[in-house]
This record gives C-alpha cells, sequence and structure tokens, in this order.
C-alpha cells in the first residue's frame, strides 16, 4: 500500500494568523486602493469565495502580487507571536505516529513558515514546505509538489480552511479535507463539495482512515 501524503494549507489551518491578517490588509487598504473590512463585514467574507472576496472590496488585479508580498513582510515581524490552532500539534503528532508523511504548501513565505514552526516545535513533523505566490488557488504549486516529490494524486489529501483549497485540490484530482477553524465559514465551504468538513483538528486521522 502506497503512503499517504497529507500537504497542509498554513494559514488558518495550522496557525492562528487570521486575525493578524485582517488588521494588516487594513492597514494596507489605503496604500493599495481598496475598502477596509469593519468586523460585521468580516463575517460576510467569510462566506465569500476569493473572487468574491477580492471583488468586493475592490483589489485591483495588477496590485494582488504586490499586496501578498508586503503582507508576508508585514507577518514577518509578528510571526514569534503567533501560535498553532488548539489541537492542531496533539492532531499532526497522532498522524506522525500513524506514518503519515507530512507537508506544507502555502502563500506564506517559507521563512515565516519555518520560524513560525521553530518556535512552536513543529518543524520535526514536516517533510517538506513550499511556498508560492497565488492569487485564487494553489493548483499549479499542488501539481509541481506532486511532480518533485513523484507522489500520486490517489496517495495524497489536501487539508485547507478556504474554498480556494478546495477549488485547487479539485483540479489537481487530489481528495481535499475542509477545516471550519479558519477563515471560511462552514456553509462556505460545504458549498464547494469538499470530501470531507471537520470542526475539529481532533477528527483529522479518523477521516484520513476514510480517505
Amino acid at each position: 500500500m502506497t503512503q499517504q501524503v497529507i500537504i497542509f494549507d498554513f494559514d488558518g489551518t495550522i496557525a492562528d494568523t487570521v486575525d493578524a491578517l485582517v488588521t494588516i490588509a487594513n492597514r494596507l487598504a489605503i496604500e493599495f486602493g481598496y475598502i477596509q473590512i469593519t468586523p460585521e463585514e468580516l463575517s460576510l467574507l467569510r462566506n465569500f469565495t476569493s473572487r468574491e472576496i477580492i471583488k468586493y472590496l475592490g483589489i485591483s488585479f495588477f496590485k494582488i502580487p504586490s499586496l501578498l508580498k508586503k503582507v508576508k513582510g508585514e507577518l514577518k515581524y509578528k510571526i514569534k507571536e503567533f501560535k498553532p490552532i488548539p489541537g492542531i500539534y496533539e492532531a499532526l503528532i497522532e498522524l506522525q505516529n500513524e506514518g503519515y508523511r507530512l507537508g506544507i504548501i502555502t502563500s506564506n513565505s517559507q521563512e515565516n513558515v519555518t520560524a513560525f514552526l521553530e518556535n512552536n516545535e513543529l518543524e520535526h513533523l514536516f517533510e517538506f514546505i513550499y511556498s508560492g505566490v497565488t492569487i485564487f488557488g494553489k493548483t499549479t504549486i499542488i501539481n509541481n509538489v506532486l511532480r518533485k516529490k513523484q507522489l500520486k494524486t490517489q496517495a495524497v489529501i489536501y487539508v485547507g480552511d478556504e474554498t480556494r483549497d478546495i477549488e485547487a485540490s479539485k483540479k489537481a484530482n487530489i481528495k481535499v479535507i475542509a477545516v471550519a477553524w479558519g477563515f471560511n465559514s462552514p456553509e462556505a465551504l460545504a458549498k464547494q463539495n469538499p470530501d470531507f468538513l471537520i470542526n475539529h483538528p481532533s477528527e483529522l486521522l479518523e477521516v484520513i482512515k476514510q480517505c
């Protein structure tokens, strides 16, 4: 039997960074010419896809690469403050003990992710970290990782907290577990028809065994 590889998103899935990302986004709103996010609007945006959020806020497509670069730069100075999602450490240990290979694919920087993992004693759990700038999804990055690591699609499961994670995984023909503790609401995630939708990291192992 082929050993399964579980690939995780980082922000909102492993690291509790959603509130910090909203704060940074609001601070950069004037510079990049889009509207700021009020607490009421945040509740609304959690039900939107990435495309819908960009349209709602009025973010220029041409400015997105520069905006992402700036956000990652600002996160670098706060990375020591971030903590893992409650329960994720135990879930990752459990998966490793069961023999699963673990990796990360993220639009955050590899430097930020590595620093976070080291600060929280998680670095020994992951076989690889791949970072890439994406606007709507991670399909290209996922496919590149599958090719570089010589992974079969049927042996890979992606775990993420956004609708774009589900969309990218489906395009890459890999199974996807959506998690309800990150950015997008459970309702928004369910509409994208992930293979599984879970509410707590303690559910990961049981669900993965069903894949």
